[in-house]
């Protein structure tokens, strides 16, 4: 599916912007934070342009925030989960190298909340060794 096509389904406008880092999040498959956003492009954008698209793509569900082991928020594009959740994906969190993964293949499980309670999103990170710090 073309990146206009997820926008527009969304309910957003079209920009230049919001297309390039839809696109650059869908590419990486990764949380990423917002210097290592901006710093993939050549043309980089100011960071309130930055700021406001991201805060546009979370707020129609296209990405979501995960907080890194620095406490700096990490955006990734996703699918929402069985439930209309954003977020319905894990995360690996490397405690070594800071490296994150999202693990798409591994759904949150559901939780039972009490009555009354509205779920916004969900996260869930495991910590640990990536392949790379575990084998030094």
């Amino acid at each position: 599916m073309e990146i206009s096509e997820i926008l527009r389904g969304a309910g957003l406008r079209i920009t230049r912007q919001r297309e390039t880092v839809l696109g650059f999040l869908l590419e990486k498959g990764a949380p990423m934070s917002h210097a290592e956003i901006n710093g993939a492009f050549t043309e980089q954008l100011d960071k309130v342009t930055l700021y406001r698209t991201l805060q546009a793509l979370a707020e129609a569900g296209l990405v979501h925030q995960v907080q890194g082991p620095d406490g700096a928020w990490r955006f990734c594009a996703h699918e929402t989960d069985a439930e209309g959740c954003p977020g319905g994906h894990a995360h690996f969190l490397c405690l070594v190298c800071g490296k994150m993964i999202c693990l798409s293949d591994q759904p949150i499980p559901r939780i039972e909340v009490p009555e009354g309670v509205s779920v916004e999103g969900k996260q869930l990170v495991v910590y640990g060794k990536c392949a790379a710090c575990a084998s030094k």
